[in-house]
């Protein structure tokens, strides 16, 4: 844990990782409700939704059932609540809070308080006034907890919401609602309104948490802690309060100035990774390839103690640019019968048995599909483990129409021609019948499954591996047939581990793109994380890398890639046709999250750009890139 803030206007404390950091916040929210008990007081708590308190809630109910708390003299009032909405809904937060906390804990029901989604227009004023009324009766909020959207509203207020705003109905911005389309099954499905409280309940609050987790939050949280404080960003308001603590992870305080830069805010101790970084970032700002660099360059910039401890700029700019140079490779397998030791990869053994995780039936292509295709070209032995089935990412059109080629082949499922019949019209009926969000049938959601496992198949084969290298796992976590999954367990763990001790492979290869905003990605890390630490005293570990990819929802940063394996115009080009055979994630995907382009135009965009970094710096100008990092285990 760190607690530097040097730029930041806004105490921040920064943790590992959202699990440690979750913990910390719910120990403070029970700390406050022992303290408001033994005061024989009722402890008021705003409470958010979304993604971000998952951790906290888990951790109040474990805390509750281990009895080290607990709720009765608890009143809670919740942030928001979409309009109109049905509180059964999947994506009610009277249905969040219930599942996450509320069921698990010895609150009384009457001291829960959330906006009514049901109410008639003509109602809603009335109602936010008495939600007003009803905190101040209770002599206001001790603790509120916030998470923060990337728009950088808390609650449902965003930009244009000011500092005197109180309960009330708002029109949703145009990134909410794009963020908000998994859970919705489509923007088109999310409301367009919500009923939230204001900036102005929440800064009357005694305490506030505001808490964020992962790269995705990054940029809005340097701008609401470091910059100025701006209506267009409401979380800045914060800053105006005098008792607001903001609970990070390492990824969501990574663009903090005192974490990214910190040469520029005090004394730092300068490791290789950090002198890589700031020499990348002084080439940024000044728009100079790395040995173009000058003494003047570093002490303009706050780096004149790098320039001591070699003895010149140059000196720097040489070790610098040969530690970037030594991070390209064409073999990402590794050279056979070559020199090494600048190497990202061994050349021994050769070949090599490879295994690339893939959380998603396309990931694998459309984020180091040109890795993919060199590995296999060069001699390797690969597969490919598909992690989940990918089936709630198909549109029900797509499944109406493989369910007609079922009717009209119906030898495919061994089924008469009448059984054929019936089968097709249940699956229309079911996808006819079935409301916004909901989960699909069985049979539906098989028929997405194979949809997304054909493709994948496909895929491989274009590729040149053979299908019994093709692996599809079906994680268990993931098979609830809605955007929220299980959480992570034994099996799906086992899973993992099982695959690796079988193929013993020599590198493995992880999506470690945390950016993804559906948290697929996330969950299928740690179940690799974890699967590997079990495994790793087996002796065939002792000589296996695992490198992380990261996806279609952004790139390593220059100064953390560890091997860039540059891919010709042709590669490319195999690259983006591996990535067509996922013809249901063509054209339009279910959950393209707030990027409009095709998965195949921001890979490719993503691979030029890392390419024209490293030609900026001065170092080799090719086509294209795929980046890598390599995690240590």
């Amino acid at each position: 844990m760190s607690s530097h803030q040097h730029a930041a206007k806004i105490p921040y404390k920064i943790f590992s990782n959202s699990s440690l950091a979750s913990a910390f916040v719910a120990k403070e929210m029970v700390d406050l409700i022992k303290e408001k008990e033994k005061q024989k007081k009722p402890c008021v708590l705003g409470l958010a939704t979304g993604s971000t308190p998952t951790g906290v809630y888990s951790e109040l109910v474990r805390l509750h059932k281990a009895g080290k708390v607990s709720f009765k003299n608890v009143h809670t009032f919740n942030l928001d609540e979409y309009y109109p909405m049905n509180p059964q809904s999947l994506q009610s937060y009277v249905r969040y809070m219930n599942e996450n906390l509320f069921n698990h804990i010895d609150i009384p029901k009457k001291n829960i308080h959330i906006p009514d989604g049901t109410l008639k227009a003509n109602q809603i004023e009335k109602f936010c006034q008495a939600y007003e009324s009803s905190i101040q009766k209770l002599g206001g909020l001790d603790l509120q907890i916030l998470g923060i959207g990337r728009t950088g509203h808390i609650g449902f207020n965003e930009p244009g919401s000011n500092e005197k705003t109180s309960t009330r109905v708002v029109s949703l911005d145009q990134v909410t609602r794009i963020d908000a389309s998994g859970d919705f099954f489509g923007e088109e499905n999310v409301p367009k309104k919500a009923i939230t409280m204001g900036v102005g309940t929440i800064l009357k609050a005694k305490r506030i948490i505001m808490m964020a987790w992962g790269e995705g939050k990054s940029g809005i949280i340097r701008k609401a802690l470091e910059g100025p404080v701006s209506d267009q960003i409401p979380s800045s308001f914060l800053q105006n309060h005098s008792n607001t603590l903001t609970v990070l992870d390492d990824a969501s305080a990574s663009k903090l100035t005192a974490v990214y830069t910190p040469w520029l805010v005090d004394g730092c101790t300068w490791t290789d990774k950090l002198r890589r970084r700031a020499v990348v970032w002084l080439c940024q700002k000044t728009g100079k390839p790395i040995l173009k660099l000058t003494n003047q360059d570093y002490m303009e910039n706050g780096m004149s103690d790098l320039v001591t401890e070699f003895g010149s700029a140059y000196k720097v700019n040489i070790r610098v640019f040969n530690e970037l140079q030594h991070t390209i490779t064409g073999w990402p397998g590794g050279k056979p019968n070559a020199d090494d030791s600048h190497r990202p990869e061994r050349a021994k053994p050769f070949p090599k048995r490879v295994i690339i995780f893939s959380p998603h039936p396309d990931d694998d292509v459309i984020s180091m599909g040109g890795t993919f295709i060199r590995l296999v070209d060069q001699g390797h032995e690969v597969h490919v483990a598909y992690q989940t089935s990918g089936n709630i990412a198909v549109f029900d059109d797509d499944a109406i129409r493989f369910a007609d080629f079922v009717r009209d082949f119906n030898n495919a499922f061994g089924l008469t021609k009448a059984d054929a019949e019936r089968f097709f019209k249940k699956v229309t009926r079911d996808i006819r019948e079935k409301k916004p969000g909901a989960v699909d049938s069985a049979e539906v959601m098989a028929i997405k499954g194979l949809i997304r496992r054909g493709e994948a198949k496909a895929g491989c084969r274009y590729v040149g591996i053979p299908d019994s290298q093709a692996h599809f796992l079906d994680m268990p976590f993931y098979e609830t047939g809605a955007v929220k999954k299980k959480p992570l367990g034994d099996k799906d763990i086992n899973i993992i581990a099982d695959l690796i001790e079988k193929v013993k492979p020599h590198q493995i290869y992880a999506a470690g793109d945390l950016s993804d905003p559906h948290g697929t990605h996330r969950v299928c890390l740690s179940a690799i994380f974890q699967a590997v630490q079990r495994l790793k005293n087996k002796p065939f570990m002792k000589q296996c890398y695992l490198w992380l990819y990261r996806g279609a929802w952004q790139e390593w940063d220059i100064d953390e890639i560890e091997m860039a394996v540059p891919l010709s115009p042709e590669e490319l080009m195999r690259k983006r046709r591996a990535i067509f055979k996922h013809q249901s994630q063509k054209d339009s995907a279910v959950f393209p999250g707030s990027d409009k382009r095709e998965f195949w135009q921001r890979a490719e965009d993503r691979n030029h750009a890392t390419a024209n970094e490293y030609n900026k710096l001065g170092l080799a100008e090719y086509e294209a890139m795929e980046a890598f990092v390599r995690y240590h285990f």
